[in-house]
């Protein structure tokens, strides 16, 4: 009887213990299936204890909205082997219904293997279309069926205002669609692109950015597209609180040439500036000019370029030629300058330059070419 009964005491207890075992098993399975199920959307609920502002309906109505829009990029390079991981990862945003997607050339650019995923799980390869290293943007396409498709709108970048509301949609360090908040910290900041040539006109902005935001929309309150999120400045490749986006209507023409031609061709103007931050107390004691002048140094002419020919004037110890507006728009540093060229001209075009000489503006007519 004894023993009989210990039988059955050790049968229990194995149970019990397969039953634990089993839970613990299934927990740990649902945890992992977990990472791979899809993001799902939840909107702000219409009646509970808690208070919720307007503020944060808005918000969460525009994460909602705006999502499916965003993509994640996985992309690996140089290895053809398929089942190496990925090597690089950031974000990008559907462009219109025939598949379009843009994100930043640094994402993509030397990629065999694009992959882009999608908020409803969906995972596409991605094909490049065009790369435009200038601005750090890129065009990719997407074999996906149009109702699977949520274009984004995009507002008008020349309209925005410092302290005004910016929220970013990304993958920061591979944790897809992320929204973060901030504000417009400063306008018309310069960034150097992936060659030579900088980018004006750019967004300064304090919504947290990170490695993977790269590519992602800079969003206003509207729900709009109004930059892509490019660089940061940081020392520890981590958020500071110091991130730059390319204004949207610079994207937005960079994305039209670059599907209708496959390359974007810019205006060149042909000089470089002695002050990138426009004209210094340096400078004005150097070359004696009016402490409220504002414009663009003409440091040097490139031999044979447009600005050359135009008969522009390198900087000499004692003098120098200033730009300070070019068709009557008032140019206050190099950025607006780089900004104008770029967003409003084509080469071949002729524009004026008002240029501060010797102590008296004149007007000096320059045909553009495009860059070398």
């Amino acid at each position: 009887m004894l023993n009989r009964a210990m039988k059955r005491f050790a049968v229990v207890i194995l149970a019990l213990l397969l039953v634990g075992f089993g839970f613990v098993l299934g927990t740990a399975l649902v945890r992992i299936d977990a990472r791979n199920v899809p993001l799902q959307l939840q909107a702000a609920p219409a009646n509970t204890q808690a208070p919720i502002t307007e503020t944060e309906r808005l918000l969460a109505d525009i994460y909602n909205r705006v999502s499916p829009s965003v993509v994640s990029i996985n992309v690996r390079g140089g290895s053809q082997n398929q089942f190496d991981s990925f090597q690089a990862s950031g974000t990008g945003y559907v462009l219109d219904k025939n598949g379009y997607i843009v994100t930043n050339n640094h994402v993509v650019d030397g990629a065999n293997v694009i992959e882009v995923n999608f908020l409803d799980g969906m995972i596409v390869a991605g094909e490049v279309v065009g790369l435009d290293p200038d601005s750090d943007i890129a065009v990719l396409k997407v074999d996906v069926p149009q109702e699977r498709l949520f274009p984004v709108t995009f507002g008008d970048s020349d309209q925005l205002f410092i302290g005004q509301t910016t929220l970013a949609i990304g993958s920061p360090f591979g944790q897809r669609w992320t929204m973060t908040s901030g504000i417009v910290s400063a306008l018309g900041r310069t960034i150097q692109g992936l060659t030579q040539f900088s980018v004006g006109s750019v967004i300064q902005t304090d919504a947290a950015i990170n490695p993977g935001n790269s590519g992602g929309p800079l969003l206003n309150l509207n729900g709009e597209v109004i930059g892509m999120n490019s660089q940061i400045v940081s020392q520890t490749r981590s958020n500071s609180g110091i991130g730059f986006a390319v204004p949207s209507n610079l994207v937005k023409r960079v994305v039209q040439e670059l599907v209708n031609n496959g390359r974007v061709n810019y205006s060149y103007l042909g000089i470089t500036s002695a002050g990138e931050q426009g004209i210094t107390l340096q400078l004005i004691n150097a070359l004696n000019l009016p402490n409220d002048l504002r414009g663009v140094v003409v440091d040097s002419v490139t031999s044979g370029g447009p600005a050359a020919q135009a008969g522009l004037r390198s900087a000499t110890n004692r003098a120098a030629d200033i730009i300070t507006a070019i068709d009557g728009q008032p140019i206050h540093d190099m950025s607006a300058l780089v900004s104008y060229l770029a967003s409003k001209t084509t080469p071949g075009q002729t524009v004026n330059l008002s240029v501060w000489r010797g102590g008296q503006t004149i007007n000096i007519p320059v045909t553009l070419g495009a860059r070398p």
